[in-house]
């Protein structure tokens, strides 16, 4: 049985740029993947076993790398 490895890209348009998720893995349903998300200069990755919360789950760490970002200036 061959497996094909596929990675799922989903551009988000911002104000001040494009948000680039990546996600790789994750078939069969259920087992491992990795996520990545990138804005700007900012790129954050998350491991887990289910697509649709380890996508929320990067998306909510590149967000808090963004206001760490804001509150350092």
């Amino acid at each position: 049985m061959k497996r094909h490895d596929q990675m799922d890209v989903i551009f988000l348009p911002a104000d001040k740029g494009m948000i680039k998720i990546y996600a790789y893995g994750f078939s069969p349903a259920g087992s491992w993947g990795q996520v990545f998300t990138e804005y700007n200069n900012i790129t954050v990755t998350v491991k887990g076993y289910h697509r649709k919360k380890t996508i929320i789950r990067c998306l909510s760490r590149l967000n808090e790398s963004l206001l760490n970002k804001m509150g350092d200036k």
